[in-house]
């Protein structure tokens, strides 16, 4: 058996990982955190259960699909590492995804065992508009690999405390936690990201967030298109890292409020 792991935030990331010439065994993290229902203790059974009937309703998923898609890779957790990688990036799908794998490894293994790595980048020398690292070759994440930044206990309890915070919905406990906190070590991306999950949270006069306002006013721009919405979102709004089918969760929502028509 390898001796390193590699937890890869998505498949597109595993597509660029595949070019590459790293040793080790890939486990790809295919869970959104960013959306759906949360519990702090993210290694019981109930946790991944909400998990799955969530997915399941929401993107039309049949149940057998999450096990083989999800939990059968975290079953890699279990395994004897002596090198853990963590490739995450700049935004808050994936931050809240590498809160969540902290978590995991936090209460699975002896942290003092395996060095743990992160690779978080925001940018690439070379790419406009960095928004993941499945816009890179091969080649590009091993230069990423090279300047990866080793985790320690207290980058572990500082994700730990965030972790707790952000499952617990308290906006107003999270939003002092990220003022008071001055020092992010090897997480600095974590405080922008945890930022604008308190910014989509707040309700406006119109009765919406601020996601669903961001998206009525691309449509009443005149873009009435589901491809089209995407794109102009994704040019301001990288931050946040989400995908079609997360951007059609806050459409339909749109849709059944009767505010757009697509």
């Amino acid at each position: 058996m390898a001796t390193i792991l590699h937890i890869l935030n998505g498949d597109s990331t595993a597509y660029s990982f595949e070019q590459t010439g790293l040793d080790g065994d890939v486990l790809v993290w295919r869970e959104i955190l960013s959306q759906g229902p949360l519990q702090e203790d993210i290694n019981s059974a109930s946790f991944w259960n909400a998990r799955s009937e969530w997915i399941c309703k929401t993107f039309n998923d049949t149940p057998e699909h999450y096990p083989e898609r999800v939990i059968n890779q975290l079953g890699k957790l279990n395994n004897p590492y002596e090198e853990i990688n963590l490739w995450f990036e700049f935004d808050l799908h994936c931050q809240a995804n590498l809160l969540g794998v902290m978590a995991m490894l936090n209460k699975k293994i002896d942290l003092s065992a395996p060095a743990i790595y992160l690779i978080c980048p925001d940018e690439y020398p070379g790419v406009d508009n960095f928004m993941g690292m499945g816009q890179l070759n091969g080649e590009q994440l091993e230069d990423l690999y090279d300047g990866r930044v080793r985790l320690n206990e207290w980058e572990f309890t500082l994700a730990a405390e965030a972790w707790k915070l952000y499952v617990s919905g308290d906006d107003i406990a999270l939003e002092k936690w990220l003022n008071e906190n001055t020092f992010w070590g090897n997480l600095p991306l974590l405080k922008p990201a945890l930022q604008a999950h308190l910014k989509r949270k707040k309700i406006n006069p119109n009765g919406l967030n601020y996601i669903e306002q961001k998206l009525m006013d691309i449509y009443n721009s005149g873009v009435k298109t589901k491809p089209g919405i995407y794109q102009v979102f994704w040019q301001t709004e990288k931050i946040y890292g989400m995908g079609d089918f997360e951007i059609d969760i806050y459409l339909r929502t749109l849709a059944s409020r009767q505010l757009i028509d697509l």
